[in-house]
């Protein structure tokens, strides 16, 4: 009976040893659970909400326009914010907000969005305030007139009004270049794209001043769009400080759209080169 004592002893050892080693497997659950708890709280609260909060130009044909007739709002910043949701949540699920050069920040800067995909040119007095992504795309400041007017070039300009928009780069480069050719010019500042264009064919302006490729949105059979351009104006996506998880996941997700060809297939969609 002893001996058989110590057989079963034995054996009981050999079964703790196996039960142990079967314990193991358990490793790997901690690791997903530290997984996912690596996503950044900013990123997180994306995925829980379940949609991605974008402000965006709703008058920029081709980039963010607002379709009256329908609501519907579409562009090419609209299908990069679609792209980034789905690299987030899995889904294109977006909620847009409009905004324009004056109210983008403030509506960043509230919490009211996540990002901004607004035309919005990336500059160093800038990233003091926002995250910025790499450059999606380079466009340069351009200048459109009436055909009746006369005007060839910036230097025909001197003694003229020029409208911008409010809180745009445009002014500043327009008259750092007006300097450059001697023409001395004033400016007028406006809320939206539309109201300029507005201004323009009433005569209140002499000139629409701002990135070429939202020109030719506004462009029609009395004007034209100047050889003068200027400036390069690189497009950012913008976050508020802070959220470096977004800022990472944005900038993640445009590099993989350049290499994979499929950020030109969308500059290409709507007619932007």
């Amino acid at each position: 009976m002893k001996k058989a004592g110590i057989v079963l002893t034995s054996l009981l050892l050999v079964v703790g040893l196996v039960t142990g080693c079967g314990a193991s497997p358990a490793a790997p659950t901690t690791s997903s659970t530290s997984s996912s708890a690596a996503v950044p709280a900013d990123v997180k609260a994306i995925k829980d909400r379940g949609v991605l909060k974008v402000g965006v130009k709703v008058d920029v044909p081709k980039f963010g326009y607002k379709d009256p007739s329908t609501g519907k709002v579409d562009g090419f910043e609209i299908d990069l914010a679609k792209a980034i949701a789905k690299k987030i949540i899995g889904t294109e699920t977006i909620e847009t907000t409009a905004v324009t050069a004056k109210t983008r920040g403030p509506v960043l800067d509230s919490g009211d969005v996540d990002m901004d995909i607004s035309t919005f040119t990336i500059t160093e007095e800038r990233k003091k305030s926002y995250n910025f992504s790499d450059s999606y795309f380079t466009d340069g400041v351009r200048l459109l007139v009436k055909k009746s007017s006369g005007i060839k070039s910036l230097k025909d300009l001197d003694g003229k009004k020029i409208g911008v928009a409010q809180s745009a780069t445009s002014k500043k480069a327009v008259q750092a270049e007006a300097d450059k050719v001697g023409a001395k010019v004033s400016f007028l500042e406006f809320g939206t794209y539309p109201e300029i264009k507005t201004a323009l064919d009433s005569g209140r302006v002499d000139c629409f001043s701002v990135d070429g490729s939202i020109l030719f949105g506004y462009l029609d059979d009395s004007t034209t769009i100047l050889p003068d351009s200027f400036s390069p104006q690189e497009y950012g996506v913008a976050s508020k400080k802070g959220n470096d998880g977004i800022a990472k996941v944005v900038n993640d997700t445009i590099a993989e759209m350049k290499k994979s060809g499929d950020l030109d297939k969308l500059i290409q969609k709507w007619g932007l080169k």
